[in-house]
């Protein structure tokens, strides 16, 4: 094929159009800022470039028979269509957004000049025919075909990432209604104006998750699909946390530990909104692009490049260089032999691999030097086998450190499967003991800080920067959630007769049992990674997963109901705590129909089977 840029070459159609396709972002006579982040954009111009490629195939061979003629006039009449309602559309967007007006008409302008272009070189009324055989020649400007493709292409992509623009638009304008409901519901005096903007704020979070939630599934980087990911599991957890941890709050005004358990939620609501526009926008705040802890698997791969290196190239890095990469690698590994968590036996063995690596290391060294100083041009033989060893023992480290790491985290998941601080907890808030509260508090938080550390361990040896994001999202969500349980048992045992801060502490200890889940998952894709398997991703959507045939404005419907009848169901529970008498049976009737109802909602959320609706019952 011979490409836009007019070189020649030889290639599959298919992967000449996605070549083709991603030539806007990757030719250098095109704005730089049009890079394709998204696959919406990317999936778009694919079929352009194919109709384009199967023009420019053509452009060689001028005399054409009248069945491919009539072929080639077909597709560059298709192409001028394309182009002529693809811009309708783009002129319609700079209508309705006068900041894109200018940008957006100047792309559009450019895109119907290539496809009126293309539509002329392509037409049989301007096709001569043959002398000598009767066949027709088209294509005589080779050029202006060339030059027509390529302005198609550029001035496509612009208008597809100027219409990108509007989507993350859509997102930062959602995502500021939700901040001034949330501003508005942290100040909130009574439990009548509470549950009025909670209504309201129920909404814009479901507006919120599609808009997300598309967002995710399209990004292109998988760093920036698990960094959102990350973060709409704050919001989605978050949001039942801050219905329960408010309404304690105003149930008990005065109650210290309520408002700590309460502005704790508010203040990751809003990192975790503040995260998803930065990575929709890719702003270089604090918060964005904060570089993620080095780990001891990126620390091995990078040695061991540098190492088999050595083997085309004696002069690629100098000694120092392979040394200090070493001792660095070596470094990391005392976040494994540091802990207290470590057994005697594993520790020992990392140290005598970390010894083993270095010895083996340095014979490399020897063998490296003697061969610069003979002024060979390539490994010699004793390199050779010294690069074998070096390679062997690094590697031989990795497998230890991921069976530490893994193996840690299998027991403590064993262990805290039982959940007996949780249990204890609730328990001695309800019973209004302290005291034992205080006890199994120190406990929980023993528990947290295994657990931190664990979730510190698997991400030096995850394997891939998405689940190191993810194993860096578990360690803060366990970091967050201990105290928060703490503070709402606090809250139970002051209060020991409210039933809305037994069902606070419920929600949290939930939350914590969530988080469990969610490791064991994590745990799994690790393992299948280490094991060169690579597991399906679990999505972190709001809404019924990818498969279900649910269209989006019943999702919408059905996600608003869930916030509605869950609220219902809570105040039908404050309701209750007002009547002491045992009589009242239409209250306690109401109770279990409300409570029906938000099980029949999360019935309807996970549609796959019984499996899944109970375990959204269990989460």
């Amino acid at each position: 094929y011979t490409d836009i840029s007019g070189r020649s070459g030889t290639t599959g159609g298919a992967r000449s159009s996605a070549g083709m396709a991603s030539s806007p972002c990757g030719n250098s006579n095109f704005d730089s800022g049009l890079e394709i982040k998204t696959r919406s954009v990317e999936q778009t111009l694919i079929p352009l470039v194919s109709q384009i490629t199967t023009l420019i195939n053509h452009k060689e061979k001028p005399k054409k028979s009248e069945r491919t003629l009539a072929a080639i006039h077909r597709v560059g009449q298709a192409v001028s269509v394309a182009v002529g309602r693809f811009v309708a559309v783009g002129e319609a967007i700079a209508a309705e957004n006068q900041e894109l007006k200018d940008e957006m008409g100047q792309a559009c302008f450019e895109a119907r000049r290539a496809g009126d272009a293309i539509a002329q070189l392509t037409d049989v009324g301007s096709a001569l025919p043959s002398q000598s055989d009767g066949r027709v020649t088209v294509f005589s400007d080779r050029t202006g075909m060339v030059k027509a493709a390529r302005l198609l292409l550029s001035s496509v992509t612009k208008v597809l990432v100027l219409a990108d623009r509007i989507v993350i638009k859509q997102i930062i304008t959602s995502r500021n209604k939700v901040l001034v409901t949330l501003d508005h519901l942290e100040r909130v005096s009574t439990f009548q104006e509470f549950v009025q903007i909670f209504s309201q704020f129920g909404n814009e979070m479901v507006e919120f998750a599609h808009l997300t939630g598309d967002r995710q599934n399209d990004l292109k980087d998988e760093k920036k699909k698990a960094r959102m990911a990350a973060a709409r599991a704050v919001l989605e957890k978050c949001t039942m946390m801050l219905l329960t941890a408010s309404k304690t709050c105003l149930r008990h005004p005065d109650c210290e530990s309520a408002r700590i358990n309460k502005d704790a939620v508010f203040h990751r609501m809003r990192c975790a909104l503040e995260q998803v526009i930065e990575i929709v926008t890719e702003a270089r705040s604090c918060g964005e692009n904060k570089i993620l802890p080095a780990s001891i698997y990126n620390g091995i791969k990078d040695f061991k490049s540098s190492v088999e290196c050595l083997r085309e190239n004696l002069y690629s890095l100098s000694p120092e260089i392979l040394g200090s990469q070493l001792e660095a690698l070596v470094e990391r590994t005392e976040d494994f032999t540091d802990s207290a968590y470590t057994s005697h036996e594993q520790r020992q063995a990392i140290l005598n691999l970390c010894q083993l690596v270095r010895q083996d290391t340095q014979q490399l060294m020897h063998a490296w030097i003697e061969a610069q100083s003979l002024h060979a041009k390539e490994a010699t033989e004793d390199m050779e086998v010294a690069i074998l060893k070096t390679c062997q023992s690094v590697s031989d480290l990795r497998h230890e450190l991921h069976k530490v790491a893994v193996g840690r985290a299998s027991d403590l998941l064993k262990v805290h499967g039982e959940q007996l601080p949780l249990r204890a907890l609730k328990a001695a808030g309800a019973e209004g003991n302290l005291e034992v509260v205080a006890e199994y508090s120190r406990t929980l938080t023993e528990q947290k800080e295994q657990l931190v550390e664990t979730c510190r361990l698997l991400c030096h040896v995850s394997g891939t920067e998405p689940l190191e994001i993810t194993c860096i999202h578990a360690e803060e969500t366990f970091h967050v959630i201990g105290p928060q349980i703490i503070s709402a048992a606090q809250t139970l045992a002051l209060h020991p007769s409210s039933k809305i801060a037994k069902e606070n502490l419920e929600v949290f200890c939930e939350a914590w049992e969530s988080q469990l889940c969610d490791m064991a998952l994590l745990l799994r894709e690790i393992n299948d990674v280490f094991e060169g398997r690579r597991g399906d991703k679990r999505p972190y959507l709001s809404l019924p997963r990818p498969g279900v045939s649910i269209t989006q404005p019943e999702q919408t419907s059905i996600a608003k109901l869930g916030l509605e009848l869950r609220l219902l169901s809570s105040d039908v529970d404050t309701e209750l705590e007002k009547w002491e008498e045992q009589e009242h049976d239409i209250v306690r009737q109401s109770q279990s129909l409300a409570s029906m109802a938000y099980n029949m909602y999360l019935f309807t959320r996970y549609p796959l089977g019984t499996a899944q609706y109970t375990y959204a019952c269990m989460l």
